[in-house]
Protein backbone atom coordinates (compact mmCIF):
# COMPACT_ATOMS: atom_id res chain seq x y z
CA UNK A 1 0.00 0.00 0.00
CA UNK A 2 1.60 3.11 -0.88
CA UNK A 3 -0.09 6.75 0.17
CA UNK A 4 -2.34 8.70 -1.93
CA UNK A 5 -0.34 11.42 -2.96
CA UNK A 6 2.31 8.63 -4.24
CA UNK A 7 -0.20 6.40 -5.98
CA UNK A 8 -0.71 6.26 -9.95
CA UNK A 9 -4.28 6.00 -11.85
CA UNK A 10 -4.01 2.55 -11.88
CA UNK A 11 -2.76 1.66 -8.12
CA UNK A 12 -5.66 3.88 -6.88
CA UNK A 13 -8.41 2.30 -9.20
CA UNK A 14 -7.01 -0.70 -7.62
CA UNK A 15 -7.42 -0.17 -4.19
CA UNK A 16 -9.70 -2.13 -1.75
CA UNK A 17 -11.28 -0.02 0.55
CA UNK A 18 -9.37 -0.08 3.54
CA UNK A 19 -6.16 0.22 1.35
CA UNK A 20 -7.54 3.16 0.18
CA UNK A 21 -8.78 4.35 3.63
CA UNK A 22 -4.91 3.83 4.67
CA UNK A 23 -3.19 5.63 1.80
CA UNK A 24 -5.53 8.97 2.60
CA UNK A 25 -4.42 8.01 6.35
CA UNK A 26 -0.61 7.97 5.52
CA UNK A 27 -0.87 11.34 3.22
CA UNK A 28 -1.09 13.27 6.85
CA UNK A 29 -4.05 15.55 5.60
CA UNK A 30 -2.91 16.02 2.13
CA UNK A 31 -6.12 14.76 0.31
CA UNK A 32 -8.88 16.73 -1.46
CA UNK A 33 -12.73 15.68 -2.31
CA UNK A 34 -14.49 17.91 -4.68
CA UNK A 35 -18.26 18.07 -4.08
CA UNK A 36 -20.17 17.83 -7.24
CA UNK A 37 -23.44 18.92 -8.67
CA UNK A 38 -24.69 16.85 -11.42
CA UNK A 39 -27.89 19.20 -12.21
CA UNK A 40 -26.40 22.26 -13.03
CA UNK A 41 -24.84 23.27 -16.06
CA UNK A 42 -21.33 22.53 -15.82
CA UNK A 43 -19.29 24.70 -16.03
CA UNK A 44 -17.92 23.77 -19.79
CA UNK A 45 -20.54 22.03 -22.05
CA UNK A 46 -18.47 19.25 -22.97
CA UNK A 47 -16.89 18.25 -19.92
CA UNK A 48 -18.32 16.98 -16.77
CA UNK A 49 -17.77 19.05 -13.72
CA UNK A 50 -15.92 15.80 -12.04
CA UNK A 51 -13.23 16.26 -15.17
CA UNK A 52 -12.72 20.32 -14.45
CA UNK A 53 -11.98 19.48 -10.14
CA UNK A 54 -9.71 16.50 -11.30
CA UNK A 55 -8.00 18.86 -13.12
CA UNK A 56 -7.26 21.59 -11.07
CA UNK A 57 -5.82 19.31 -7.74
CA UNK A 58 -9.03 16.90 -6.62
CA UNK A 59 -7.96 13.61 -5.36
CA UNK A 60 -11.72 12.47 -4.86
CA UNK A 61 -14.99 13.12 -6.12
CA UNK A 62 -18.13 13.58 -4.55
CA UNK A 63 -21.49 13.58 -6.37
CA UNK A 64 -24.37 15.89 -4.67
CA UNK A 65 -27.87 15.88 -6.27
CA UNK A 66 -27.45 12.53 -7.97
CA UNK A 67 -30.48 10.14 -8.05
CA UNK A 68 -29.83 6.37 -8.05
CA UNK A 69 -32.55 5.39 -9.38
CA UNK A 70 -32.31 8.03 -12.56
CA UNK A 71 -28.54 8.18 -13.53
CA UNK A 72 -27.40 11.30 -15.11
CA UNK A 73 -24.13 13.48 -14.94
CA UNK A 74 -24.54 16.15 -17.11
CA UNK A 75 -21.18 15.95 -19.76
CA UNK A 76 -21.81 12.57 -20.47
CA UNK A 77 -24.47 11.53 -22.68
CA UNK A 78 -27.59 9.74 -21.58
CA UNK A 79 -26.90 6.75 -23.99
CA UNK A 80 -24.08 5.83 -21.61
CA UNK A 81 -25.17 2.64 -19.42
CA UNK A 82 -23.32 3.71 -15.96
CA UNK A 83 -22.26 7.04 -16.07
CA UNK A 84 -20.52 6.51 -12.88
CA UNK A 85 -18.35 3.55 -14.35
CA UNK A 86 -17.99 6.22 -17.40
CA UNK A 87 -16.88 9.03 -14.89
CA UNK A 88 -14.16 7.02 -12.87
CA UNK A 89 -12.72 5.92 -16.08
CA UNK A 90 -12.54 9.32 -17.07
CA UNK A 91 -10.94 11.14 -13.86
CA UNK A 92 -9.41 8.09 -12.93
CA UNK A 93 -10.37 8.98 -9.67
CA UNK A 94 -12.61 7.08 -6.67
CA UNK A 95 -16.45 8.49 -6.74
CA UNK A 96 -18.57 9.26 -3.93
CA UNK A 97 -22.07 10.20 -4.31
CA UNK A 98 -24.50 11.66 -1.24
CA UNK A 99 -27.30 10.03 0.01
CA UNK A 100 -29.32 11.41 2.88
CA UNK A 101 -31.05 9.79 5.84
CA UNK A 102 -34.22 12.04 5.79
CA UNK A 103 -35.69 11.84 9.42
CA UNK A 104 -39.81 11.93 8.77
CA UNK A 105 -39.81 13.11 12.50
CA UNK A 106 -37.29 16.09 12.38
CA UNK A 107 -38.08 19.06 14.09
CA UNK A 108 -37.31 21.52 11.13
CA UNK A 109 -36.28 25.34 11.60
CA UNK A 110 -37.11 26.17 8.35
CA UNK A 111 -39.95 24.62 5.40
CA UNK A 112 -38.90 21.20 4.41
CA UNK A 113 -37.53 20.31 0.98
CA UNK A 114 -38.96 16.93 -0.22
CA UNK A 115 -36.56 15.60 -2.39
CA UNK A 116 -36.73 12.25 -4.51
CA UNK A 117 -36.01 8.58 -3.51
CA UNK A 118 -32.61 8.31 -5.27
CA UNK A 119 -31.54 11.18 -3.29
CA UNK A 120 -32.78 9.53 -0.35
CA UNK A 121 -30.95 7.16 2.02
CA UNK A 122 -32.40 3.53 2.07
CA UNK A 123 -32.27 -0.09 1.31
CA UNK A 124 -32.94 0.20 -2.00
CA UNK A 125 -30.79 3.12 -2.58
CA UNK A 126 -27.91 1.85 -0.72
CA UNK A 127 -28.26 -1.47 -2.89
CA UNK A 128 -28.80 0.26 -6.53
CA UNK A 129 -25.15 2.85 -5.31
CA UNK A 130 -23.47 -0.28 -4.98
CA UNK A 131 -24.46 -1.93 -8.49
CA UNK A 132 -23.23 1.24 -9.92
CA UNK A 133 -19.70 0.95 -8.79
CA UNK A 134 -19.69 4.14 -6.16
CA UNK A 135 -16.12 4.13 -4.01
CA UNK A 136 -17.76 5.65 -1.25
CA UNK A 137 -21.36 6.99 0.11
CA UNK A 138 -21.65 10.43 2.29
CA UNK A 139 -24.09 10.10 4.40
CA UNK A 140 -24.98 14.05 5.03
CA UNK A 141 -27.42 16.48 4.01
CA UNK A 142 -28.21 18.94 1.60
CA UNK A 143 -30.00 22.54 3.24
CA UNK A 144 -33.98 21.88 4.42
CA UNK A 145 -34.10 18.23 3.91
CA UNK A 146 -34.41 17.20 7.87
CA UNK A 147 -31.41 15.10 8.11
CA UNK A 148 -30.51 14.40 11.47
CA UNK A 149 -27.82 12.23 13.28
CA UNK A 150 -29.81 9.87 14.88
CA UNK A 151 -31.11 9.18 11.24
CA UNK A 152 -27.51 8.87 10.27
CA UNK A 153 -26.69 6.32 12.54
CA UNK A 154 -29.17 4.28 11.43
CA UNK A 155 -27.93 4.77 8.03
CA UNK A 156 -24.61 4.13 8.94
CA UNK A 157 -25.04 0.52 9.84
CA UNK A 158 -27.73 -0.38 7.32
CA UNK A 159 -25.26 1.11 4.41
CA UNK A 160 -22.38 -1.05 6.11
CA UNK A 161 -24.46 -4.27 5.57
CA UNK A 162 -24.93 -3.51 2.15
CA UNK A 163 -22.29 -1.77 0.34
CA UNK A 164 -18.74 -2.75 -0.43
CA UNK A 165 -16.94 0.82 -0.43
CA UNK A 166 -16.26 3.64 2.26
CA UNK A 167 -19.07 4.88 4.58
CA UNK A 168 -18.73 9.12 5.13
CA UNK A 169 -21.03 10.04 8.12
CA UNK A 170 -22.00 13.58 9.43
CA UNK A 171 -23.77 17.24 8.38
CA UNK A 172 -21.75 20.20 7.55
CA UNK A 173 -24.50 22.49 8.23
CA UNK A 174 -28.14 22.20 10.20
CA UNK A 175 -29.78 20.38 7.24
CA UNK A 176 -32.92 22.71 8.37
CA UNK A 177 -32.90 20.32 11.59
CA UNK A 178 -31.85 22.70 15.21
CA UNK A 179 -29.72 20.25 16.79
CA UNK A 180 -26.18 19.86 18.01
CA UNK A 181 -24.37 19.63 14.65
CA UNK A 182 -21.46 17.55 16.08
CA UNK A 183 -20.02 16.30 19.49
CA UNK A 184 -18.01 13.47 20.75
CA UNK A 185 -21.15 11.33 21.46
CA UNK A 186 -22.35 11.16 18.20
CA UNK A 187 -18.96 10.73 16.64
CA UNK A 188 -18.15 7.62 18.71
CA UNK A 189 -21.73 6.45 17.84
CA UNK A 190 -21.25 6.87 14.30
CA UNK A 191 -18.39 5.00 14.29
CA UNK A 192 -19.71 2.09 16.85
CA UNK A 193 -22.04 2.18 13.42
CA UNK A 194 -19.42 1.51 11.19
CA UNK A 195 -18.47 4.87 9.57
CA UNK A 196 -15.12 4.52 7.99
CA UNK A 197 -14.76 8.63 7.87
CA UNK A 198 -16.26 10.97 10.01
CA UNK A 199 -17.47 14.22 7.89
CA UNK A 200 -17.16 17.69 10.70
CA UNK A 201 -17.75 21.35 9.41
CA UNK A 202 -14.73 23.03 8.67
CA UNK A 203 -13.21 25.24 11.32
CA UNK A 204 -14.66 28.71 10.16
CA UNK A 205 -17.38 27.99 8.28
CA UNK A 206 -19.89 26.86 11.04
CA UNK A 207 -20.77 29.34 13.54
CA UNK A 208 -18.92 28.79 17.18
CA UNK A 209 -16.73 25.54 16.23
CA UNK A 210 -13.56 26.41 16.85
CA UNK A 211 -9.77 24.74 16.40
CA UNK A 212 -9.59 23.56 19.82
CA UNK A 213 -13.03 21.99 19.83
CA UNK A 214 -12.52 20.05 16.51
CA UNK A 215 -9.87 18.87 17.21
CA UNK A 216 -10.84 17.39 20.35
CA UNK A 217 -13.34 15.70 18.11
CA UNK A 218 -10.37 14.28 15.36
CA UNK A 219 -8.47 13.06 17.85
CA UNK A 220 -11.09 11.18 19.45
CA UNK A 221 -12.17 9.96 16.22
CA UNK A 222 -8.36 8.77 15.15
CA UNK A 223 -8.27 7.01 18.76
CA UNK A 224 -11.08 4.74 17.43
CA UNK A 225 -9.42 4.11 13.91
CA UNK A 226 -11.99 6.47 11.67
CA UNK A 227 -10.51 9.45 9.47
CA UNK A 228 -11.87 12.48 9.64
CA UNK A 229 -13.23 15.16 6.82
CA UNK A 230 -13.37 18.10 7.12
CA UNK A 231 -16.02 19.97 4.49
CA UNK A 232 -16.41 23.14 3.30
CA UNK A 233 -20.08 23.42 2.84
CA UNK A 234 -21.73 26.50 3.54
CA UNK A 235 -21.20 28.20 -0.19
CA UNK A 236 -17.52 29.76 1.45
CA UNK A 237 -15.72 27.37 -1.55
CA UNK A 238 -16.82 30.56 -3.71
CA UNK A 239 -14.97 33.31 -1.27
CA UNK A 240 -11.82 34.83 -1.70
CA UNK A 241 -8.56 32.74 -2.50
CA UNK A 242 -7.23 34.46 0.91
CA UNK A 243 -10.46 32.79 2.77
CA UNK A 244 -9.15 28.98 1.24
CA UNK A 245 -5.99 29.75 2.16
CA UNK A 246 -6.86 30.06 5.48
CA UNK A 247 -9.35 27.36 6.05
CA UNK A 248 -6.74 25.15 4.64
CA UNK A 249 -3.98 25.78 7.44
CA UNK A 250 -6.96 26.31 10.05
CA UNK A 251 -8.09 22.95 9.14
CA UNK A 252 -4.84 21.36 8.87
CA UNK A 253 -4.04 22.15 12.32
CA UNK A 254 -7.45 20.16 13.62
CA UNK A 255 -5.65 17.52 11.95
CA UNK A 256 -8.03 16.08 9.47
CA UNK A 257 -7.07 13.60 6.85
CA UNK A 258 -9.25 15.10 3.92
CA UNK A 259 -9.99 18.12 2.78
CA UNK A 260 -13.63 18.58 1.09
CA UNK A 261 -14.62 21.78 -0.64
CA UNK A 262 -18.33 22.28 -1.91
CA UNK A 263 -20.27 22.49 -5.17
CA UNK A 264 -21.28 26.26 -3.92
CA UNK A 265 -20.06 27.67 -7.72
CA UNK A 266 -22.38 28.90 -9.94
CA UNK A 267 -22.31 26.12 -11.92
CA UNK A 268 -22.27 23.10 -9.17
CA UNK A 269 -18.54 23.53 -8.58
CA UNK A 270 -16.04 25.31 -6.53
CA UNK A 271 -14.56 27.70 -8.32
CA UNK A 272 -11.53 25.61 -10.21
CA UNK A 273 -8.65 28.26 -9.02
CA UNK A 274 -10.20 27.92 -5.52
CA UNK A 275 -9.55 23.88 -5.76
CA UNK A 276 -6.00 24.51 -6.60
CA UNK A 277 -5.60 27.11 -3.92
CA UNK A 278 -6.44 24.68 -1.57
CA UNK A 279 -4.52 22.31 -3.14
CA UNK A 280 -1.52 24.40 -2.93
CA UNK A 281 -1.80 25.47 0.38
CA UNK A 282 -2.04 21.76 1.59
CA UNK A 283 0.72 20.49 -0.20
CA UNK A 284 2.79 22.87 -2.59
CA UNK A 285 3.06 23.47 -6.10
CA UNK A 286 5.31 20.46 -6.21
CA UNK A 287 2.69 17.40 -5.45
CA UNK A 288 0.05 20.18 -6.65
CA UNK A 289 1.73 19.79 -10.01
CA UNK A 290 1.92 16.26 -9.55
CA UNK A 291 -2.05 16.11 -9.51
CA UNK A 292 -3.11 18.12 -11.56
CA UNK A 293 -0.21 17.05 -14.63
CA UNK A 294 -0.25 12.92 -14.20
CA UNK A 295 -2.34 11.14 -17.09
CA UNK A 296 -4.51 9.16 -15.90
CA UNK A 297 -2.81 6.92 -18.15
CA UNK A 298 -0.68 5.78 -16.28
Amino acid sequence: MKRFLDSKTSEILSMKPDELKESIRASEGRVILSENNVVLTQVQPMITNSEVARAFGADLILLNLFDVFNCKVNGIDESVENPVKELRRLTGRPIGVNLEPVDPDAEMMEEKDVISNGRICSLESIKKANELGFDMICLTGNPSTGVTNKQISKAIKLTKENFDGLVIAGKMHGSGVGEPIIDEETVEDFINSGADVILIPAVGTFPGLTVESMKKITDFAHSKGALVMSAIGTSQEASSKETIKQLALLNKMVGVDIQHIGDAGFSGLAPFKNITELSIALRGESLTIRMIASSILR
